[in-house]
């Protein structure tokens, strides 16, 4: 059974989504929209695009979440009424209070409209120290930083210089072929 390294299984950043600091949330839509187009050989789609400052260094990421968080209403209302999970109030009933209350709310093209020309450093999500690997480290190694970090990427790192991203479905696909190859082997083994 092959104990892959990091290394092999990232996506480098050439091939990643990736917009400057300064891009809209329209831009970053569009360069991910574009990764996903170039990128066809891996039936896993990118879910993020990695934000680079002037110096071309990889300063957060935006993940499909972010984006869909970006369109959420900013209203005190709102936050009020998440707020009834706390009084014991059931998802059901907190999002048909949602509901309702969005009713009265701006056509959701306005809300796309304005949420397109904000900038992507607005919704970022600044990587934390756990979210680094070593292009060097075994899969086991990646492994444990995305279960025990509930991460779904991590960054790919050589010395101090960002090199790619690994992300969770590439390391799933991975521990299931080698988990296949083991138990082929074994029932070889058996068999013989």
């Amino acid at each position: 059974m092959k104990n892959y390294l990091v290394k092999e299984l990232m996506v480098p950043i050439s091939e990643y989504a990736t917009v400057p600091e300064g891009a809209t949330l329209f831009e970053a839509v569009l360069a991910l929209e574009n990764a996903q187009e170039q990128f066809q050989q891996n039936r896993y789609s990118h879910r993020a695009v990695l934000i680079m400052d002037k110096n071309k260094r990889v300063i957060g990421k935006l993940s499909q979440m972010d984006f869909l968080t970006a369109l959420e209403p900013k209203d005190e209302n709102l936050i009020q009424i998440r707020k009834f999970t706390q009084l014991g109030f059931s998802r059901k009933a907190i999002a048909l209070q949602q509901e309702e209350y969005l009713k009265s709310s701006p056509p959701i093209l306005d809300v796309y409209s304005k949420a397109a020309s904000m900038n992507v450093t607005q919704f970022m999500q600044r990587p934390t120290e756990g979210e680094y690997v070593d292009e060097n480290a075994s899969l086991d190694v990646a492994l444990h930083q995305i279960t025990a970090g509930a991460n779904l990427s991590l960054l790919v790192t050589r010395g101090t210089e960002i090199v790619g991203i690994l992300r969770l479905a590439d390391v799933f696909a991975a521990v299931y072929h080698s988990m296949k190859e083991s138990e082929s082997q074994k029932a070889n083994g058996e068999a013989g």
